[in-house]
């Protein structure tokens, strides 16, 4: 492999000055970044494998997990703190009932006990299953069909109250294609090797689950066929993953007399009621010819095929809460076939994701109060700021938006509602009851609890000021419709920087690059610049600026539809389009706030490292996961973000410091011609 005198010099100058600052003797711990490296690896063929490589070399993807990485060690950390509470809360024998530890702590205990759990089988999902047995005819499976949607999982369609498109400050009933069980529409078609075996293994894993289920070797053969069959048919009418991704065309309002008539083979009325929505006079339709082909379906298939497909979505939902073969059965194929996770997680591990899952709201208030670092709030405000206005000076300078559009652009820029750390209120859920007798009640007590939630706000003033992420939780998101950001508190957190704050260069990539600048970007991409400052879905680019705009994003379309993560199988650019948009944008604006920073401005170096250096390379360790295989193809086929090789190297290869930084030159793999490379903003 050719390295350049440059590289060498690099090189040899990081583990130096690491060795020299940071040796056995200093009693400073190493600096994570330059331990990192693969010294191996050119920075201009692979810099994701350059930058974490080492890393990934001496960590190996542990048995029970489908990557391993940055995220996993945050994650890591924020579980032990969950596990502390949890375990703590359920040691409160004489906490008040409705409490926020009595409710954790009780279903804390229920999920541990595993002795109960193995008694009790599927025995407790006999009732369930007795309703869907008692439906008498394509009417009554309209009311069984809602009751799984509140208890378990989402058969035949997706429905949900969120916030009108059009008009934001109004809550709207929005009904989307869904009833899969297999993860994309295009697992139901693709002719590859591993579509084919997922396939025959979900063969398998049906005829296993209906066997659970007390069916015979014949009857579980023929249950499964039958609803693979009815399963393709669903896929068949549902829009591909990147025809999802456009508002405009997934956006049909219609009333409800409108709606029946559509679909006169599907009880509404029944539904509806059922799911506590029985004044709803109009709909937003995500797909009607979705729910086309759904209506011919219930007149094509017989009601007891609908029956056996109802009573798998009803399992599978609830599989991971019920005894060892029915979780085994379900994690062998969701986790081991389409993930390559090897072996399960200990039971603490699991029960800790679950008891934060259904009851995050309330342990983030005790995560708040003992666990979240003073100031981050802070710390995470004087980011997103710094963020901001980089944006807004890079608007003004943009060479392809005109003076009009760029003022607009401007006013949703400055209107963008920062949600950092933890929120001023918190949900109430004092009307959720949980004990300590069945896991599998307080699962589905959650479910409800959360399900009614949004179905409750069917009618109600939008509230604005509601999180939908808890502050333990490390990620982040951008809400189009509230033209607002939110940055959990828990992503203050970066692993080798436990005791001390991170450098600047670190905190501007991770989070202000790979955070606050990619959401903030979601504001303005192929898909959130057709919202305007106030979150309704209305155009407010000019005809010339859009097609400026879109012409720039075909080329990075084109860009990650030639990265290929098997011999036949690439990144889907066209589905992909607004993450890798946003994080291109990212990189740029983490890197232009960090120049203003005392670290940029006096060229300081750490562990041998100049600020650009580490800046490039804490934007990689934003993206230190290292995934199996599977999980890599399974996330090609159904997400719409790139695997995390390409989240680096991908926007990497765009920018022009990153080529003078590493001496990039013609040649090396990530290279490209000036000509190609994608500026957007």
């Amino acid at each position: 492999m050719r390295y350049t005198l440059f590289f060498f010099t690099l090189i040899t100058g990081i583990f130096l000055m690491a060795g020299c600052k940071n040796g056995p003797q200093s009693g400073i711990k190493p600096d994570a970044l330059a331990m990192h490296i693969d010294s191996t690896v050119n920075p201009g063929d692979d810099f994701f494998l350059f930058a974490n490589g080492k890393w990934f070399k001496e960590n190996p993807i542990p048995p029970t997990e489908q990557n391993n990485g940055l995220w996993q060690l945050i994650r890591d950390t924020i579980n032990a703190q969950i596990r502390n509470i949890c375990e703590t809360s359920a040691g409160l024998r004489d906490e008040p009932k409705g409490s926020n530890k009595q409710k954790i702590g009780d279903f804390f205990f229920s999920g541990m006990d595993s002795v109960s759990l193995n008694r009790k089988g599927i025995s407790e999902l006999k009732e369930y299953l007795m309703r869907i047995d008692d439906v008498k005819n394509i009417d009554g499976l309209a009311q069984v069909t809602a009751l799984i949607h509140m208890i378990s999982s989402s058969p035949v369609l997706s429905i949900y109250v969120g916030q009108d498109d059009r008009i934001s400050s109004k809550y709207a009933v929005v009904i989307n294609q869904g009833g899969l069980s297999l993860p994309e529409r295009s697992y139901y078609f693709d002719n590859d090797p591993q579509a084919k075996e997922v396939r025959e293994k979900f063969g398998q894993y049906l005829r296993n689950m209906y066997g659970i289920m007390g069916y015979a070797e014949k009857e579980a053969q023929n249950a499964a066929e039958k609803t693979m069959k009815i399963e393709t048919e669903i896929a068949r009418h549902s829009r591909k993953i990147e025809d999802t991704r456009d508002p405009q065309k997934n956006y049909n309002k219609v009333t409800l007399v409108r709606l029946k008539a559509m679909t006169p083979g599907f009880n509404w009325d029944g539904f509806l009621g059922t799911t506590g929505l029985a004044k709803v006079d109009t709909v937003i339709v995500g797909q009607p010819e979705f729910l086309t082909g759904i209506n011919g379906l219930l007149k094509s298939v017989p009601l007891a095929d609908w029956k056996n497909y109802l009573k798998i979505h009803l399992i599978r939902g609830l599989a991971s809460y019920m005894d060892d073969q029915t979780y085994r059965t379900n994690f062998d194929f969701y986790a081991t076939t389409l993930r390559g996770v090897k072996e399960p997680r200990p039971r603490w591990k699991r029960v800790v994701s679950e008891t934060d899952g259904s009851l995050g709201a309330l342990i983030g208030q005790v995560y708040v109060d003992e666990y979240l670092p003073k100031g981050t709030k802070e710390k995470l405000q004087e980011i997103g700021k710094n963020i901001k206005e980089a944006y807004a000076e890079r608007i003004k300078a943009l060479d392809w938006m005109s003076d009009a559009t760029k003022s607009k652009a401007l006013q949703k820029l400055n209107g963008i509602i920062m949600k950092v750390g933890y929120p001023d209120q918190w949900k109430d859920m004092s009307k959720l009851q949980i004990n300590r007798s069945s896991y599998l009640q307080n699962v589905i007590e959650a479910n409800k609890w959360w399900f009614g939630y949004n179905i409750s706000k069917y009618g109600k003033p939008v509230d604005r000021t509601e999180w939908h992420m808890d502050p333990q939780t490390y990620n982040a998101y951008y809400n189009p419709s509230n033209n607002e950001i939110c940055v959990p508190g828990c992503n203050i957190i970066v692993p080798g920087y436990e005791r001390v704050m991170a450098d600047d260069a670190i905190l501007y990539a991770i989070i202000g690059g790979s955070t606050f600048g990619h959401e903030m970007t979601h504001g303005f991409d192929d898909q959130g610049s057709k919202y305007d400052q106030y979150g309704n879905l209305n155009t407010w680019w000019s005809s010339d600026d859009s097609i400026r705009f879109f012409r720039k994003t075909g080329m990075i379309v084109q860009q990650f539809d030639g990265y290929y993560v098997t011999d036949s199988l690439h990144v889907n650019g066209s589905a992909t389009q607004g993450e890798n948009i946003a994080d291109l944008a990212g990189v740029v604006l983490g890197y232009q706030a960090f120049q203003k920073t005392p670290q940029y401005k006096n060229k300081e170096l750490i562990a041998g490292l100049t600020p650009d250096q580490r800046y490039f390379l804490g934007y990689a360790y934003a993206w230190m996961i290292n995934d199996r295989p599977e999980a890599i193809v399974n996330q090609v086929r159904s997400d719409v973000h790139s695997p995390a090789k390409f989240r680096v190297n991908g926007p990497l290869a765009d920018i022009p410091e990153f080529y003078t930084t590493f001496n990039v030159k013609q040649g090396d793999k990530l290279w490209r011609p000036d000509s190609l490379r994608v500026r957007i903003w």
